[in-house]
């Protein structure tokens, strides 16, 4: 697995982040009861509507499964009663995972999609390892650089709402 060389190469992480998850994904990082201090969200803009016009939030298995463990669940292995997952097929995001860790009482979350096929094992490996390291080198923000923090706000936006 390629990694970034240098401690805080947001674009390099992101970067892999989009060619391993061609379908989108999302990324909570450093959350303080529902807030996180960095948000990242590629998921297609159609499914973002849909998702914020249809309340998908509060029943959907992915947050609920990172709010309620730590590690990494297949989409296809979650409960998903409200159908929030075959909705979320139907926008070209029929295979993912999601992972949440927890170190030092801080807690991020992520997920990421694609529509051709389940993730292997490597794969899952490599994402969840690289989703690590962006927690870790993010955890204390007051030891960051200014210049850093301004980076992930300013990355945070156009990554979620690209254009702004």
């Amino acid at each position: 697995m390629k990694m970034p060389t240098s401690d805080l190469d947001l674009s390099a992480i992101l970067g892999e982040f989009k060619d391993r998850a061609q379908s989108g994904y999302a990324l909570g990082l450093h959350i303080n009861f529902t807030t996180p201090a960095y948000f990242f969200q590629s998921y297609p803009r159609p499914w973002l509507e849909h998702y914020s016009k249809s309340g998908l939030l509060m029943n959907d298995p992915t947050v609920s499964w990172c709010f309620e463990n730590t590690g990494v669940c297949r989409w296809s292995e979650m409960d998903d009663p409200a159908n929030v997952l075959v909705q979320a097929a139907d926008f070209g995001m029929k295979y993912g995972i999601s992972c949440s860790t927890d170190s030092n009482g801080s807690q991020s979350m992520a997920g990421f999609a694609r529509a051709d096929r389940e993730y292997s094992d490597e794969e899952i490996t490599e994402l969840v390892a690289l989703f690590e390291r962006l927690h870790d080198l993010t955890g204390d923000q007051a030891s960051l650089p200014p210049e850093t923090v301004e980076q992930l706000k300013k990355m945070s936006i156009m990554v979620t709402h690209p254009g702004s």
